[in-house]
């Protein structure tokens, strides 16, 4: 008895396809590449390329004093300028062991509350669109211009708000804001529920979503990742409840960490999504807070040349996107000898490596998108 293997032409050969998707594919948020392998439909490995938006920030740092650096780290994550700009000058003024006055505490809090909000809407809105929903950004961008009315009221910018300061806050807030920023709030609260019906109660949604991508809680540790995207594998970690800072540690009350066990696409968007209206939560408990406090300063009186002692200093803050952090090292200068900035993105997308293999590429879209990412908070 004899076997024959006949092949026809090249279809019985087993070919492994490499693919480029980008540097300007319009689902990554940016200009990001991503090298893969097919089989067919299938991905076989998958390489994330970065650097493409890299400006150095990190070095521009060093050729910096500590009030212009601020402007240079409220940039990378342009979705998240006020929680940029605050991881910042929390580190100068550990290195300077400066207290901020009550107000400016509180002011912050809200103010990093609001930030998350506003964040979250965008991809809330734009995840659909990358699936094939054109409503929900709609939505998304209404109830993010009612937000960013209120920020631009206080700082006169709508991205880049340069609030903080070292020591505080620019200024005190207008008369009359605080009612403003509530009743902005109020309005935001009541149309949430487009997304928890329109989008996350969507049979074709979640047919895409539910059980795509699941990265599991050994991946989340060893890649680094936070945020949502940890939370959503079920790494019950946050470090406005875990490591409180700013007023934090007086909102444990309202704080909800929100997780997921499930680790899929489903999961993260939901994370995201209740995240939202916890931070809204979080804003109005400081909204009443900022109501009982007596008028006072909102920053410290600082000397013209500002210098940190020679030293090092590590601060972190729970970014809208995961963890940030600051590494400050001092010679005693006016500028930083070093500046190293740990971003939330550029960890979070690493995970893709682990991801996407296994996968069909018609489901890519849906697992990049799910990563909830800036790319210039990846390349910094």
């Amino acid at each position: 008895m004899t076997e024959t293997t006949v092949g026809i032409g090249g279809a019985a050969e087993s070919t492994d396809m490499v693919l480029n998707i980008g540097p300007q594919h319009p689902s990554t948020h940016g200009v990001l590449r991503l090298r893969i392998v097919l089989d067919g439909e299938r991905i076989i490995s998958a390489e994330p390329v970065v650097g493409y938006m890299h400006r150095g920030a990190e070095k521009l740092f060093e050729a910096r004093d500590y009030r212009q650096i601020v402007m240079l780290a409220n940039r990378h994550d342009w979705l998240s300028a006020f929680s940029n700009e605050l991881g910042v000058v929390m580190a100068v003024e550990r290195m300077l062991g400066m207290e901020v006055p009550e107000r400016a505490v509180w002011m912050r809090t809200l103010l990093a509350e609001l930030n998350r909000v506003l964040n979250h809407l965008m991809f809330l809105g734009s995840y659909p669109l990358e699936l094939g929903g054109i409503t929900p950004i709609f939505h998304a961008f209404r109830e993010r211009e009612e937000l960013q009315a209120v920020m631009e009221e206080i700082s006169g910018g709508r991205m880049h708000y340069m609030f903080n300061r070292v020591g505080g806050l620019k200024e005190d807030l207008p008369a009359g804001w605080l009612g403003r920023a509530r009743a902005a709030i109020a309005d935001v609260r009541t149309r949430m529920y487009v997304y928890d019906d329109l989008v996350r109660g969507n049979e074709i949604f979640r047919g895409r979503t539910r059980g795509v991508g699941v990265l599991s809680a050994e991946a989340v540790h060893a890649y680094g990742v936070s945020g949502p995207i940890a939370r959503a594998s079920g790494v019950d970690f946050d470090l406005r409840r875990d490591e409180p800072y700013l007023a934090y540690g007086e909102l444990q009350d309202v704080l909800k960490v929100v997780t997921r066990t499930e680790g899929d696409c489903l999961a993260r968007f939901e994370c995201l999504l209740e995240q939202t209206h916890n931070a809204l939560d979080l804003a109005v408990a400081c909204l009443d807070r900022m109501a009982e406090l007596p008028p006072g300063p909102v920053n410290q009186r600082l000397p013209k040349v500002l210098k940190a002692p020679e030293g090092a200093t590590y601060a972190w803050t729970e970014n809208p996107l995961g963890i940030n952090g600051y590494y400050l090292v001092s010679k005693g200068e006016k500028t930083p000898y070093r500046l190293k900035l740990r971003s939330a993105s550029f960890n979070n997308i690493q995970a893709l490596a682990v991801l996407l293999p296994g996968q069909l590429v018609a489901d890519m879209v849906a697992i990049l998108g799910s990563l909830f990412f800036v790319v210039g908070d990846i390349d910094k």
